[in-house]
């Protein structure tokens, strides 16, 4: 599993490595039973604190998608896929909801913005 950190995003570091894992999941990369990367490991690759990692790590065990074995690792949960399908969709409209109240407030019309979204998905 590769994953990309913007250090320029408001986004919190922790938040974008639970996003991708969660992500990740979803999708089946990560099936039942996998294995994640060492928290030093990690933490070396994106060049950022083990503890920043050990936060996201315990955050997704607080919701149950992986589980910790002390001297073994972290690794994904039997998850409810329609569960984490459930907290993506609403990440993404709560998300969707601040670009439109931004973008109104900015003046753009509620037809820019349906004209805005179509050409963004068509890409």
């Amino acid at each position: 599993m590769h994953m990309i950190i913007n250090n320029q995003s408001m986004v919190p570091i922790y938040e974008q490595i639970m996003e991708q894992i969660k992500k990740a999941i979803a999708s089946g990369e990560l099936s039942e039973g996998s294995m994640l990367p060492s928290v030093r490991g990690l933490a070396a690759e994106l060049r950022i604190s083990a503890l920043t990692v050990k936060k996201a790590y315990d955050r997704l065990e607080e919701e149950g998608l992986t589980v910790t074995v002390h001297g073994k690792g972290t690794f994904v949960t039997e998850t409810n896929q329609e569960l984490v399908k459930e907290q993506q969709r609403m990440t993404a409209e709560q998300e969707l909801q601040k670009a439109v109240e931004k973008a109104l407030r900015g003046g753009l019309t509620k037809q820019e913005l349906r004209d805005l979204f179509e050409m963004i998905m068509e890409e």
